[in-house]
């Protein structure tokens, strides 16, 4: 028999590699950070990317899954995949990714910025917003997982939308400065 990726061992194995994968990333920016390159700020500035894409993968995706998940009544097999799934995306791939692209990207505002512009300041701001958004799937990762989830795959299609929205802000703000 196949085993599923919903049984411990395979799970086991997607945890240990996932974290060797977070843990290689942190050691080549703490590398880079130990012995800097003349080039440093471009680094820094790929890697900043890298985490936001991952982080950016997981807000798009988790909603999704949501709306998927209130499809199926709690307790059933499908409900327990998708409650393995959130749980795995949001603590394995996002959280390590914001962590991440926050700790990058206040580095790139000091020392390119000097946390000065206005275009900047709106930037910290959204993406304050989006840390709220992240926060907010991280409570319903838990509801889910208790089958305690109060909205509908409706609601959940809604909130699929706000990442996107500062997304596109955030990357207006970053590449066209307009304020």
């Amino acid at each position: 028999m196949r085993e599923r990726q919903t049984d411990e061992s395979p799970g086991r194995r997607a945890r240990i590699r996932a974290a060797t994968a977070v843990a290689i990333f942190c050691l080549v920016a703490a590398g880079l950070f130990v012995a800097p390159p003349d080039d440093l700020y471009l680094w820094a500035k790929a890697l900043h990317l890298i985490a936001v894409i991952s982080w950016m993968a997981g807000l798009l995706y988790l909603p999704r899954l949501f709306v998927y998940h209130t499809d199926h009544a709690p307790g059933s097999p499908a409900s327990e995949t998708f409650k393995v799934m959130e749980q795995r995306l949001y603590r394995v791939i996002m959280t390590p990714a914001m962590m991440l692209a926050w700790l990058l990207g206040l580095y790139l505002a000091w020392t390119v910025y000097g946390f000065h512009g206005g275009w900047l300041h709106a930037k910290l701001g959204c993406v304050v917003a989006l840390t709220v958004v992240h926060v907010h799937f991280g409570r319903a990762v838990r509801a889910f997982a208790a089958d305690a989830n109060r909205r509908t795959g409706r609601q959940w299609r809604l909130w699929n939308e706000v990442p996107a929205l500062l997304m596109i802000a955030i990357v207006i703000l970053a590449v066209v400065k307009p304020i």
